[in-house]
């Protein structure tokens, strides 16, 4: 039987990647509207884990774009 839905190719990963990682900024966004002045540390520990998330998605987007042929040398740095 042949697979009806064709595969993904590189510029589609690399779209639903970025759509992935802004979700996840407007995560860390969302979360720092609500977190009261003192936090606790679970208030701590969720802004952890949206940023290991926002910082995961990141390089995945980073690394699907070279795959794709978006290398980009560098930004800013050193």
């Amino acid at each position: 039987m042949t697979d009806m839905i064709p595969p993904e190719d590189d510029r589609e990963t690399v779209r639903r990647l970025a759509a992935a990682h802004t979700a996840a900024s407007r995560d860390v966004e969302a979360f720092l509207r609500r977190v009261p002045a003192l936090p606790s540390p679970e208030d701590i520990a969720e802004y952890a884990a949206l940023l290991a998330r926002e910082e995961a998605l990141r390089t995945e987007r980073t690394d699907a774009a070279d795959a794709a042929g978006l290398n980009v040398p560098s930004i800013g740095g050193a």
